[in-house]
């Protein structure tokens, strides 16, 4: 077998509000989707209602969101009770260019007040990281090789 691509579902309570997560941090809006099928211009709704289903990218990457269904969402819990076993929604490791590229995004990620699970930390294995929790629970580890 030879796996081309993976893209993650997370289950949200709100696909608008989680649209206009991911793009206050860079994201884009790649499409949006009902009961009636694609929206268009990636709208927050139509005729057919609000979507229920869509897609945020970056790079070469994207996140299906699925409203209410497809996984569990987590938390959320104060950041001094974050620990690696105490969510229960998805994880996953975003990995960017460089650490100053890291930084910036936490530091975007802090001006806007969103939850920052853990602080940029320079850890063992090489690499720079913070835990960036969105507003269902999901935890995002954004990465960057130390020396980059």
């Amino acid at each position: 077998m030879y796996v081309r691509h993976i893209t993650p579902i997370l289950n949200v309570s709100d696909i608008p509000s989680s649209i206009r997560w991911f793009e206050s941090i860079g994201w884009r809006r790649c499409w949006t989707h009902n009961a009636g099928g694609m929206i268009r211009d990636a709208g927050d709704r139509d005729a057919s209602g609000p979507a229920t289903f869509a897609a945020v990218g970056s790079g070469e990457v994207e996140i299906f969101l699925c409203q209410n269904a497809q996984g569990s969402r987590g938390g959320p819990w104060p950041a001094s009770q974050m620990s690696d076993d105490r969510f229960g929604g998805v994880w996953m490791s975003w990995w960017v260019r460089t650490v100053a590229e890291l930084d910036d995004v936490h530091d975007r990620a802090t001006r806007l007040g969103m939850t920052i699970g853990r602080p940029p930390t320079d850890e063992p294995w090489g690499v720079r990281e913070f835990w960036l929790v969105h507003p269902d629970g999901h935890v995002f580890r954004v990465s960057a090789r130390r020396g980059s």
